[in-house]
């Protein structure tokens, strides 16, 4: 049977929600565990990993007839390297306060699980338009499940989020959450939930469809 294709919405809403790339995949667990302690950190982070999966995955998708398959490899580090630099240069020109603050993550980028397997897996495979929505959506749904991750430890944590005092004064900040276990709980417990959802989701699917057959 022909292979059903795929339109640009399907694949952005399947990077964004259906494989949602740390709360169904699991991928990218370091900077999700280590910079999420701002909501500020979390959505700059999200959003300069978005760059480079949206970039990386066109431009391998544009060369993806040309690159050898022997060395695939070597080529997704050049193309993901190359971009990685363009991004730590501009964030430094223009956005300095976060480029300090996300540190040696930025580079780390580079080697960012997220990022090879969409190269591997998608982009490698599929044509330009299609790779493009793949990398929108994969970094898109990277940069929600990590702001909320943030922003919950940083309102648990400071009491705050974008730096804005939300709890009342009188509030006494739980600084383990600023911490990598706190990390952990919080992911944790997020991945709960979001499971309870989608299992609650799939069980009214098959209920709809009981009363229809």
């Amino acid at each position: 049977m022909p292979k059903e294709k795929k339109s640009f919405l399907q694949v952005f809403m399947n990077g964004l929600i259906t494989e949602n790339p740390t709360f169904t995949l699991m991928l990218g667990m370091c900077p999700t565990l280590a910079i999420t302690t701002a909501a500020s950190n979390g959505i700059g982070m999200g959003l300069a990993t978005t760059f480079v999966l949206v970039c990386s995955n066109l431009f391998i998708s544009l060369l993806r007839k040309v690159i050898p398959d022997k060395v695939r490899i070597p080529s997704f580090i050049v193309v993901i390297a190359s971009f990685v630099t363009i991004l730590e240069m501009i964030l430094k020109a223009y956005i300095p306060a976060l480029s300090e603050s996300l540190g040696m993550y930025i580079p780390l980028i580079v080697v960012n699980c997220i990022i090879f397997a969409r190269a591997e897996a998608f982009a490698f495979k599929n044509g330009p338009v299609l790779s493009l929505a793949d990398g929108l959506g994969m970094g898109l749904g990277f940069t929600g499940a990590i702001t909320i991750l943030s922003a919950i430890r940083e309102l648990l944590g400071n009491g705050t989020i974008f730096g804005a005092q939300i709890m009342p004064e009188a509030y006494q900040p739980m600084g383990i959450m600023l911490n990598v276990p706190g990390g952990f709980v919080t992911l944790g417990l997020l991945l709960a939930l979001v499971n309870a959802i989608k299992n609650l989701a799939a069980k009214k699917a098959a209920a709809r469809k009981e009363e229809l057959a």
